[in-house]
């Protein structure tokens, strides 16, 4: 992004502020909020600010057409499991789905699988991942398809995202969202669903966050019962220092207005919403400019990408953005030394940056780093092989797979990660 424009993008949202903040006729409040909405499209995207805008040159209603007919062709985030429901400690629904092993690989697995995986007992571990900000467990797609079947695993949905209820303590008692909470979260989901056994942790973004949360507050579940964890894209702290790719001047410019224009939003979520969707190809634009490196992403893939983000509502992406100032869980990072750890980047990722992940496998000297040259912060999608290939190799390595896993036909992308 150019300097021009991101300091363009700031002006942008600094008038969104002022704008939501000095509005009072309902006219004047549809007009900021089409603005903020747009501005906090990027927040959705997983980051604080600013997004070089490019020029359509196809029309609106052809764009809509398009966006109807990858909804209805892609395939992704259409693998469902055996469903659960657990219970946060502030009485929170938390959804849940277990995927099991299968007994004997089945009539339709290749034979390539069937001679990596063709063990009919695999070591009883479970699997269980977490997603990131404004995602949901559908974000593990490619994965969940890798490996369904071979080893058990379990998918479930933040507080407030996917399938699970809005937070109690937040819509209730106005409690602020923490990451300490999302880390009591997922303790109430592996007391729910996996309740013995070893286990594997695999966070992304938020999802790592969540992990090390866990194991500040819980230490004894991580010696006892963690056999390996993955951490991707995801950070330990100092998150306020991201710049979103960003000059310093539009940084500082979008933090000083942010916090105004998150209370705005919040407070009109229902008049935001309805600005967020006449801005949608601008939301699409953001996106993936946050969301993804490369220029040859598949389509489908974008827009999976595109309609989770925008169905987390504007009052919850809110809700959630001032907990990531306050994170840092440097020290419980210690916990994970004795195990086998993946540490895996986009090394274009915007949101949290490729050193963030470097300064945690520099904490864990014995974790893989892999680094993915031409990834941005959805790597998991952009890059799928490459990630599947690399937490098979940790699942190898814990003892819960004989061998690595391969996505199969579930999407083709370069293997272009290089470990160090």
């Amino acid at each position: 992004m150019s300097e021009s424009s991101a300091e363009a993008v700031a002006d942008v949202v600094a008038s969104a502020a002022a704008a939501a903040s000095a509005a009072g006729a309902a006219g004047s409040w549809r007009k900021a909020t089409g603005i903020a909405g747009a501005a906090i499209g990027v927040l959705a995207a997983g980051a604080a600010a600013g997004v070089a805008v490019e020029r359509m040159t196809v029309g609106r209603g052809m764009r809509r057409k398009a966006r109807l007919a990858l909804d209805a062709a892609g395939p992704y985030g259409t693998l469902r499991g055996t469903s659960g429901k657990a219970y946060a400690d502030d009485g929170t629904e938390l959804y849940y789905e277990v995927d099991d092993v299968e007994s004997e690989p089945g009539p339709n697995v290749s034979p390539r699988r069937r001679r990596l995986f063709g063990r009919k007992a695999p070591a009883p571990v479970t699997v269980v991942f977490c997603h990131g900000y404004c995602l949901a467990q559908d974000s593990w797609h490619f994965q969940r398809a890798a490996l369904r079947g071979v080893v058990r695993t379990v998918h479930w949905d933040q507080r407030s995202h996917g399938r699970s209820g809005r937070g109690l303590a937040q819509t209730q008692d106005g409690v602020p969202v923490s990451i300490d909470q999302l880390g009591r979260d997922l303790k109430a989901v592996l007391d729910a669903a996996v309740p013995d056994g070893p286990i594997v942790l695999v966070g992304h973004s938020m999802g790592g966050m969540t992990v090390m949360a866990l194991a500040a507050q819980y230490p004894e579940l991580i010696r006892d019962r963690v056999v390996a964890t993955a951490f991707v894209g995801t950070s330990s702290g100092r998150l306020g220092e991201v710049n979103f790719g960003l000059p310093m001047a539009g940084v500082n410019a979008v933090r000083r207005i942010l916090p105004g224009v998150l209370k705005a939003l919040g407070q009109q979520a229902e008049l935001v919403e309805k600005g967020r969707r006449a801005t949608a190809d601008l939301f699409a634009g953001i996106i993936k400019r946050y969301s993804f490196a490369g220029r040859d992403v598949d389509p489908a893939v974008a827009r999976f990408a595109e309609r989770m983000i925008e169905s987390t509502p504007i009052d919850v992406v809110a809700e959630f953005y001032p907990a990531f100032t306050d994170h840092d869980k440097t020290e419980a990072l210690a916990l994970f030394r004795d195990m086998p750890v993946l540490v895996l980047a986009g090394v274009r990722d915007l949101v949290t940056p490729s050193e963030h992940s470097e300064a945690i496998a520099d904490l864990l000297p014995d974790a893989e780093l892999v680094l993915v040259p031409d990834a941005g912060h959805l790597v998991m999608l952009e890059h799928p092989e490459v990630v599947t290939d690399r937490l098979a190799d940790l699942l190898t390595r814990a003892g819960a797979v004989p061998a690595g896993a391969t996505v199969m036909g579930y999407g083709t992308t370069s293997s272009t990660a290089g470990p160090r």
